[in-house]
């Protein structure tokens, strides 16, 4: 599926691209930005620049001034990691700006089951493995990306950070926090 396709595709909520496949998690629990890029693999300046240029926004709270901290909900952090994966596979940022335009135009219901494949030089939204034979046997995907997959090591991830010990960030928060109680 190239981008005219997608474009061709009725029109979602925005926000479905983030809810089918994906654990029930509460909107209001979000995690500091050091955590976030530890979870996604990149680091916190990547993490910034994405917030900066739009690629990647934090949805649970943004910077709203100087001392504040962003909050990234799980989507983000999936969506963080997704990135991460294109760039490492050496697709251009402006491409995988794109492709996260598009995926969140097309309304994607079921994530679990959604691979993103890409020849190198374009990354295209596969919801089925028809899907994927058809791009495959047209010699355009050279490698692809199971979303599925990747929402899992999301999920584990964060749940061995929740099992570890306190980020040294939340740790100073939780003593100035009862410094001022």
């Amino acid at each position: 599926m190239n981008a005219d396709e997608l474009s061709g595709t009725p029109q979602f909520a925005s926000e479905l691209l983030f809810t089918d496949g994906l654990p029930a998690m509460d909107d209001e629990v979000g995690y500091r930005g050091a955590v976030a890029a530890r979870a996604a693999g990149i680091t916190y300046r990547q993490l910034d620049y994405w917030a900066r240029t739009e690629l990647v926004e934090p949805t649970v709270r943004g910077a709203s001034g100087s001392g504040s901290q962003r909050l990234y909900g799980f989507r983000d952090i999936l969506v963080l990691k997704l990135v991460k994966r294109l760039l490492d596979t050496g697709i251009s940022l402006q491409q995988i700006r794109t492709a996260v335009d598009q995926l969140r135009a097309a309304g994607i219901r079921d994530l679990a089951g959604t691979t993103l494949m890409s020849d190198g030089a374009s990354v295209y939204l596969c919801t089925s493995n028809d899907e994927v034979i058809d791009l495959v046997s047209r010699g355009q995907g050279v490698f692809g990306i199971a979303v599925g997959k990747v929402l899992r090591e999301v999920e584990s991830t964060l749940v061995e950070f929740d099992a570890t010990a306190p980020d040294p960030v939340d740790e100073l928060g939780a003593r100035r926090a009862k410094r001022t109680a």
